[in-house]
């Protein structure tokens, strides 16, 4: 029998709004008429900064005022987790998918996001990422991580997905806890002294 497409949907460099605009459009369409698609990938690169606070929180009112004056958005999302940043230099992939008819499980799905993460950071040319257990979720290297992964599943169909420190600026973590976890730090593509190469870009999706 042969498996469902997804879609690619490549959306360069957008506000963060537009990309939940679009997953969102892509989720009612999934449980419009579920189990008929696959679903789509969609990938961006955000245009300004945003810090999000998962479902179990991460951000006081008081943090979230102080963070604005910073210039930046602070949103409450669907997604597992605490807080973390978004902001250009980083690869977004937000997975919108029925995982029924791909015939996937949660925690596979999840898997399968580490390993993606994993192998661009070794098509970048740093093969020491891995993922860790929990409550250590995304992927790192060493001890700072350089991936975060943050998911919500709902009648089988995820959303949000992973974000990936390309060359992002890395002072903008440096006003939350990453992800609720005292003591560890953030790091980058480039900040890890990948080379991309002459006339390419740290953004895996553009080269």
């Amino acid at each position: 029998m042969r498996q469902p497409a997804v879609r690619l949907l490549r959306l360069s460099q957008v506000p963060y709004a537009e990309l939940l605009a679009l997953q969102e459009r892509w989720l009612w369409r999934l449980q419009a008429e579920p189990g008929t698609e696959a679903g789509a990938l969609l990938l961006c690169e955000p245009a300004g900064p945003v810090y999000t606070a998962g479902l179990r929180g991460g951000l006081t009112s008081e943090e979230a005022t102080r963070l604005r004056a910073l210039g930046a958005e602070v949103r409450a999302i669907g997604r597992g987790g605490l807080a973390t940043f978004h902001g250009p230099g980083q690869l977004l992939c937000h997975p919108v998918l029925d995982l029924r008819p791909l015939g996937l499980r949660l925690r596979a799905h999840v898997a399968a996001l580490e390993a993606c993460a994993v192998r661009l950071c070794e098509l970048q040319g740093l093969p020491g990422a891995r993922a860790r257990p929990p409550p250590y979720t995304g992927v790192w290297l060493g001890e700072r991580k350089i991936c975060a992964i943050g998911v919500r599943c709902g009648r089988h169909i995820t959303s949000h997905g992973l974000a990936l420190n390309c060359s992002t600026d890395l002072a903008w973590f440096e006003h939350i806890v990453p992800c609720g976890l005292v003591g560890t730090g953030v790091t980058s593509l480039r900040n890890r002294g990948s080379s991309p190469g002459p006339g390419r870009s740290h953004m895996p999706w553009s080269n």
